[in-house]
């Protein structure tokens, strides 16, 4: 590890201009209303915060703090208005004609024509300006430009004016000095255009690297105005801070798909590390990815049961309330108990909210084939013969063997069947693992009963 220390800085771009109403917000005429102006000069149609910036910070800053970052927040209206940014945005002005030529080759001939580094602030509307640049001034670092008909001057300094985009990045790294920044592939362009002006300005431009984009369910990139994907705060609500935190971690570089059918599979993989790190070597613990989400500390607890269980047992058992599924867990696990499995008790609290949420509306049964039927009817005798057995693998492997018997070729489709016929579902857990948890008496019961429905 370096012994160089570093600082992260979480900025938020506060100060752009409201270009459109997200789809997904309350109060949409309040944005409406305010199109153009810099997002803290425009109510937060929450009713939180004094503005719909302040609002958006608010919520960036609880996830950071929620999964302990050490940073410094920095917002782009403060630090335009405060005069931090003075010197950096008289530097711009400096290199007007250099950092507008750089920016010229890359827009559309219309755009190319109005195209300024600076987007002034109107005294008159508060909207952030995209107008051509009349004058601009070196001497008096003034800009001149027409508002509302009337020929206006500002200074480029006091938060009276903001970079365009691509330039307000550069002066961004020149004005804090930033060694080091991560943005999405889809960012590459804009990077290497900063890059140029940066050190058009006269510093060192940071270090880089692009990480790939978020995907919803049907592949299409992840859209803050679509309101498509997954939001952080949905995913808390259905899974524990340490799954999104695996999911953050793992393959930075790639595409990755964020949806709500990814949390749980997400959430066994981090048990699955845990378990696994308890019995490596150092070497290996190291490229464990609990070591890093725990800071080289990961929890000692264990996970008798996994999350995709303990959905096919909410959803075989009907349960609404915790106790009744601890009563289950205990049966199959009889040391499990929510005071020293507090990992497992959550879990039991996400399942229950889970399957209310996803599981329970698109159940879907259909009826079995008559080689199906047989199967399946075959399969609960097996199941009633095992009486209060709770040795999952010893299940499991009759579970199998019924589907041999049948000539089930491959075997997933014996119990891609189990599932449709029995739980109205395309996938579960293994089902001598949900057998044993369930009971297998209790598993033969729900199978002829689910027989008797689809007759």
């Amino acid at each position: 590890m370096s012994p160089i220390k570093t600082r992260l800085i979480s900025f938020s771009d506060d100060m752009d201009g409201l270009r459109k109403v997200p789809g997904n917000i309350p109060n949409a005429e309040l944005l409406e209303a305010n199109l153009g102006k810099p997002l803290t000069s425009v109510p937060d149609p929450f009713g939180t915060h004094d503005s719909y910036g302040a609002h958006n910070n608010a919520r960036l800053r609880a996830f950071l703090d929620r999964f302990g970052f050490d940073y410094e927040f920095l917002s782009s209206t403060d630090c335009y208005r405060s005069g931090r940014f003075d010197q950096a945005l008289l530097a711009v002005l400096e290199h007007y004609e250099t950092v507008r030529d750089i920016v010229l080759p890359t827009l559309g001939p219309e755009r190319r024509a109005t195209y300024s580094p600076f987007l002034p602030v109107s005294p008159k509307s508060g909207q952030v300006l995209q107008v051509p640049i009349l004058e601009w001034n070196k001497k008096t670092g003034t800009i001149v430009f027409e508002d509302e008909g009337e020929k206006t001057e500002l200074p480029v300094t006091g938060g009276h004016v903001k970079c365009q985009w691509k330039v307000d990045w550069a002066m961004r790294w020149y004005a804090l000095g930033i060694d080091y920044e991560m943005s999405g592939k889809d960012l590459i362009s804009s990077v290497e255009l900063s890059t140029k002006i940066t050190r058009a300005l006269g510093a060192e431009p940071p270090e880089t690297l692009h990480y790939e984009l978020f995907l919803d369910e049907h592949g299409q990139r992840i859209s803050k105005s679509k309101g498509n994907g997954l939001s952080v705060d949905e995913w808390l609500t259905y899974g524990p801070d340490e799954s999104i935190a695996l999911y953050m971690f793992q393959k930075p570089r790639a595409a990755k798909k964020l949806y709500f059918d990814v949390i749980p599979k997400t959430v066994d993989e981090y048990i699955t590390f845990l378990e696994k790190f308890r019995e490596e070597g150092v070497e290996a613990q190291l490229e464990n990815p609990v070591w890093h989400i725990h800071n080289g500390k990961p929890p000692s607890e264990t996970y008798p049961v996994s999350f995709a269980l303990l959905l096919t047992l909410v959803a075989a058992s009907n349960a609404h309330e915790r106790d009744l599924l601890w009563g289950f867990i205990r049966a199959y696990a009889p040391e499990a108990n929510p005071k020293d499995n507090p990992g497992l008790d959550r879990l039991v609290g996400y399942a229950l909210r889970y399957y209310e949420d996803f599981v329970k509306p698109t159940k879907q049964y259909r009826a079995p084939t008559e080689k199906e039927r047989a199967a399946l009817e075959d399969l609960a005798a097996v199941l009633d013969k095992f009486g209060n057995e709770r040795d999952a693998e010893k299940v499991q492997f009759e579970v199998y063997e019924v589907g041999k018997r049948h000539a089930f070729d491959p075997l997933r489709d014996w119990f891609k069947a189990i599932y449709e016929v029995v739980l109205g579902q395309t996938q579960g857990p293994r089902f001598g693992s949900f057998a044993a948890l369930f009971g297998c008496t209790e598993t033969a019961a729900m199978i002829r009963r689910a027989l008797a429905g689809a007759a």
